[in-house]
């Protein structure tokens, strides 16, 4: 697939039809694409000759008229028996079918090139979005994102069609009627053709620009209310555990309020567009028709011209009337492709150096080295943070709320930038290497797993898609999973739902660590992956956890210190800064905030346990 966008600095609301054609024409007419461009060249001599064609049609009915009305064709180049009505009719017949058939393989043609268009800037804008940075993600609602690429990518077929095979023809059609205006019948009657097409036209753009705007309001409107719907949808449980369904409803309503008062304004403005444009040709019609009848009373044009100036007109009107609807469905079109190029034109903020190398794969050994970072100025979150993990050891992670724990693993995979100091494994700069070759090295098990809404299997295939179903199972088996797979109906292709919801939260757990096993990295980052757990799912988990960090550098982001009483090391943030380090029995010799949260923690737990029994001897 190959990508021929190249970065501008268009603003989306001032955009014209120009500049998003000179925009969209690497993809019509790509550089290295000679066959699609044999097509498109194809396609244009099969729509010059349909004009062609439909500029010889009222000629015909001209001849036919004269000739029934007795006049003298003086024809004399062509035989007596191609001049009379019969074969006249015939031709004329003949001519409306050519027309037909070159527009039909024009578009034949031609739909190869708007389709090849619609899928190298579809793929762009798709490859583009999971470049932009987590930031970017997270200051936007997915439904929102997801409607401006559904609604750019369906916009630039209109605009690939009604641009090349509306526009342009109507631009040579109007030009070649002209011509046989001037040349029959005089400058006048160009004169009033030019006119009455220009005033069509500015008055066409004019109120298309207007509706335009209220075409945006609709837009934002469809947008928030798409999100809203996306978001309470992805949230069903949520609305109900606190029944707020009247709340969700009342809010989708309000938004849709608005597109309906936008909806109601188009639709008025359409009607005001149609009617001036029929006051305007009907105008321009009546003065050529005019001009003509007085010229037949004169003697200096039969009735055939008469017949010949009035099918001209209406055969103008066909493609005029259309390109005011062509006109609008480009600005409509428009409006949402100026978004989308918005979109491909908003800046990466990670992005690889251009002499990054491969990160080259060793033991494993991690490096913080005073290590500064903020998400905005105002509040730092980690502050001169240092520290070192050796191959193949665990270092756990512990501290308060709001301490950068899960900072540090999206630092980890470049998610984000520091702002001093530097990140290193195997004494490369992590910033300096290829990020996918960086991802590769790393397995994620996150506190909150999101599946696919496809099968167990394509789930756990995902963390390497290249692998065989025996890989898989293995990797299922080793998650200790493989049992309650194989006692489902479907097995390895049950269907988990909408991001897992299908699954509990031991089982989607498993499915996130059989596919960091498939994956098999050097260094495993495990991010709460037991917090959300209860106490016996939680133990399980651990010991396939376990299994999985063996031999690997491991770096655990924990909440339950129970989950980490046996890692090699164990560092203690606050505030950005390392607190305390050392073993779980050196740190509660220090007395310190460990212990402390230690001590909270074991009180919790007791808790819990005597509610636990009481429960049982009440029963």
């Amino acid at each position: 697939m190959k990508i021929y966008h190249k970065q501008s600095s268009v603003d989306p609301k001032e955009s014209s039809v120009i500049s998003t054609v000179l925009k969209l024409w690497p993809y019509i007419w790509p550089h290295d694409h000679p066959r699609l461009k044999r097509r498109g060249f194809i396609a244009l001599m099969f729509l010059i000759s349909a004009k062609l064609a439909t500029a010889i049609v009222p000629f015909f009915f001209k001849f036919v008229t004269d000739t029934l009305a007795g006049n003298d064709l003086n024809m004399p180049a062509l035989p007596l028996f191609l001049l009379t009505p019969f074969m006249l009719i015939v031709g004329f017949m003949l001519a409306r079918i050519l027309t037909n058939a070159f527009n039909q393989l024009r578009d034949a043609l031609f739909a190869r090139v708007g389709q090849h268009a619609v899928r190298n800037l579809s793929y762009e804008a798709f490859i583009h979005t999971h470049r932009l940075s987590l930031r970017f993600h997270l200051e936007r609602r997915t439904g929102g994102l997801s409607r401006v690429i559904e609604r750019g990518t369906r916009s630039i077929e209109s605009i690939v069609r009604y641009t090349i095979l509306n526009t342009f023809p109507v631009i040579l059609e109007f030009l070649l009627y002209a011509g046989i205006f001037f040349y029959y019948f005089g400058a006048v009657y160009v004169l009033v053709m030019t006119l009455t097409i220009v005033t069509y036209s500015v008055y066409t753009v004019k109120t298309s620009d207007w509706r335009t705007k209220i075409r945006r309001k609709m837009n934002k409107a469809d947008t928030v209310s798409n999100s809203l719907a996306i978001d309470s949808m992805l949230n069903y449980e949520t609305v109900k555990y606190f029944g707020n369904e009247q709340s969700e409803a009342n809010r989708f309503d309000q938004s849709m309020q608005q597109y309906e008062q936008a909806a109601i304004q188009s639709s008025t403005s359409l009607g005001w567009l149609n009617f001036g444009q029929a006051v305007i040709f009907s105008v321009g019609m009546l003065v050529t028709m005019l001009m003509s009848a007085q010229a037949v009373q004169q003697g200096t044009q039969t009735i055939g011209d008469f017949v010949l100036i009035h099918l001209f007109l209406m055969q103008l009107s066909q493609p005029l009337a259309f390109i005011g609807g062509v006109y609008r469905e480009i600005r409509q079109s428009l409006t949402d492709l100026e978004v989308m190029f918005g979109l491909l034109e908003a800046p990466v903020e990670i992005a690889d150096m251009p002499d990054a190398k491969p990160l080259k794969l060793g033991p494993g050994h991690i490096r913080f080295d005073n290590v500064h970072f903020y998400y905005s100025s105002d509040r730092p979150i980690l502050s001169g943070l240092s520290f070192e993990v050796a191959a193949g050891k665990t270092l756990a992670i512990v501290g308060p709320s709001g301490a950068g724990k899960s900072t540090i693993s999206r630092l980890m995979y470049r998610f984000y930038d520091i702002q001093a100091g530097t990140i290193s494994i195997d004494g490369q700069n992590i910033q300096q290497v290829q990020q996918d070759s960086l991802r590769a090295a790393i397995g994620m098990v996150p506190q909150d797993t999101v599946l696919f809404n496809d099968t167990i299997g394509y789930n756990i295939r995902y963390g390497r898609l290249s692998a065989t179903e025996a890989e898989v199972a293995e990797a299922a088996k080793h998650a200790q999973i493989d049992h309650f797979i194989s006692s489902l109906p479907r097995g390895f292709d049950t269907e988990v739902g909408e991001r897992g919801l299908k699954l509990s939260g031991g089982e989607k757990q498993r499915v996130a660590i059989a596919r960091t096993i498939l994956k098999s990295p050097p260094i495993l980052i495990l991010d709460e992956a037991t917090s959300a757990l209860d106490t016996r799912t939680e133990q399980d988990i651990k010991s396939a956890l376990d299994m999985v960090s063996k031999g690997r550098t491991t770096l655990v982001i924990a909440h339950r210190l129970s989950t980490i009483t046996d890692a090699d090391d164990i560092i203690v943030l606050d505030n950005g800064k390392i607190a305390e380090r050392g073993t779980h029995r050196e740190l509660l010799a220090q007395k310190g905030l460990y212990e402390t949260m230690w001590n909270r923690q074991q009180e919790l737990s007791d808790a819990r346990q005597r509610l636990h029994d009481l429960g049982q001897e009440t029963e």
